[in-house]
């Protein structure tokens, strides 16, 4: 149902959510306005829906700041399986190719995470919202279809093996805008010369702010307009905020 305008609320700042598994970045949106009545909402830094984590809303007059937001430096804590690649470098895609990890240690694990760090251009991922000529490429992947991509340029500022068995790292990772983790996940896979595919991300972290700030969608079930106030970073408080990220 189509919400008449004169219905809506107006709200301005920015409300720190934790993005459950399965739900895309767009489902958050959508879920706030329909279930509040949002006047104008979005969202900054998309998460795949199999991620999850932080997920920075925009409210009202914030929704001005987008372009700067999405320039924050994010960290993720996640992991990824050996010896497996998928079609979309993620458990949500089809197996393309399994191989032995028998003899990879954790040294040679080690420099190959390494040598990611830096400046660096990274190709975007066929099953991607990347778009050629309008259409997003995921379409044409789903289609069988792979074309050309252009790289664009990201950082890498830490990638860090947390812990690690004979077929699963856990790492946590600090990146710039832009960054196709699965890609990453892939790319490593290739250069340990097993293959590898995400089993898990997590955002814990979008420039300064922190994971333990942001609710549970859950936890706003049932709660009304001006519970949800309570949650939001005014648009004042996070301009002057914001001359520091």
């Amino acid at each position: 149902m189509t919400l008449k305008s004169n219905c809506l609320n107006p709200l301005d700042g920015i409300l720190l959510i934790d993005k459950p598994c399965h739900w895309t970045s767009c489902d958050v949106t959508r879920y706030l306005r329909k279930q509040f009545h949002i006047a104008k909402i979005g969202h900054a830094g998309t998460l795949d829906p199999l991620a999850t984590g932080l997920l920075i809303i925009l409210l009202g007059q914030t929704t001005r700041l987008f372009q700067s937001l999405m320039c924050l430096h994010k960290t993720y804590e996640g992991t990824i399986q050996l010896g497996i690649e998928t079609n979309t470098y993620d458990l949500e895609g089809e197996i393309t190719r399994r191989s032995s990890t028998e003899g990879i240690q954790l040294s040679h694990v080690v420099k190959a995470m390494d040598s990611f760090l830096g400046d660096q251009y990274q190709i975007p991922p066929m099953f991607s919202a990347k778009k050629l000529n309008g259409t997003p490429l995921y379409k044409l992947a789903r289609k069988g279809k792979e074309v050309a991509r252009n790289p664009h340029s990201i950082t890498v500022f830490q990638f860090h093996c947390v812990s690690y068995t004979e077929t699963t790292i856990c790492f946590q990772l600090q990146c710039s805008k832009g960054t196709y983790v699965r890609s990453l996940a892939f790319d490593l896979g290739r250069k340990i010369g097993c293959g590898a595919h995400l089993t898990g991300l997590r955002r814990v972290q979008n420039g300064p702010f922190l994971i333990d700030q942001a609710i549970a969608l859950k936890t706003l079930e049932n709660k009304s307009f001006e519970d949800l106030q309570t949650y939001v970073l005014p648009y004042e408080n996070f301009c002057s905020a914001s001359q520091s990220i």
